[in-house]
């Protein structure tokens, strides 16, 4: 996607809003993947490619929603609790904010990274108070490809987040990425079955610790 048209609709943040509302894919051509603790990873192949695209459900019991939303909106935070940050800051372009995420790869292959434009709106939905935030790789000139990193030119992600109804938060993530080159499927794998749990185990533990951590709203 072009970085001066790149957007999101009003539909898109309203339809992330609403699966998360429906918490469930049953009778859908999402298959389980792995269950852990309070969370289900699910999995379908991606149309216009070999690859999977992947939706995650479940809940952060100790992690209010705006608090889980402000974490995440939060890059320079991102970078003390995200071992695997290498590289991220946002920049403007053509009068967007864009982001630059370089993401370390376990040796011998190469790290990957990302520019993609995110934007986040809080919903009124039937009462409830809904934060979502959706992601989407974007072609920037201006953020020229480094040697020895491999660019990822197709990645979106949708996050909506609501409350448990005590003091934890409800999640509904999805995402697809195309990483290129040449991953070994153990990799890809581990990524889907532990790495994904592991992000949200590591977000909620960011939650705990956020210098700016407030009562729930």
């Amino acid at each position: 996607m072009d970085c001066a048209a790149a957007s999101f609709s009003e539909e898109s943040f309203q339809a992330a809003g609403a699966e998360l509302q429906q918490a469930s894919l049953n009778g859908t051509d999402w298959t389980l993947m792995v269950k852990s603790q309070d969370i289900c990873i699910f999995r379908r192949t991606e149309k216009s490619s070999a690859l999977y695209e992947y939706k995650v459900l479940g809940t952060l019991e100790d992690c209010p929603p705006s608090l889980l939303a402000e974490v995440y909106m939060d890059l320079e935070y991102r970078k003390q609790w995200d071992l695997y940050v290498k590289e991220l800051y946002e920049k403007e372009v053509d009068g967007k904010t864009v982001i630059y995420w370089e993401v370390k790869y376990p040796f011998p292959l190469s790290n990957r990274d990302y520019v993609y434009i995110r934007q986040r709106r809080d919903l009124d939905i039937d009462g409830n108070k809904i934060y979502v935030i959706l992601s989407q790789s974007v072609s920037v000139p201006q953020i020229a490809e480094r040697s020895g990193v491999i660019r990822v030119k197709k990645f979106k992600q949708s996050l909506a987040i609501m409350s448990d109804g005590k003091k934890g938060s409800k999640v509904s993530m999805y995402y697809f990425d195309n990483p290129g080159g040449q991953i070994p499927s153990w990799l890809i794998n581990w990524a889907a079955k532990n790495g994904v749990p592991n992000f949200l185990k590591d977000i909620e533990k960011a939650c705990q610790t956020f210098p700016q951590r407030r009562a729930p709203q």
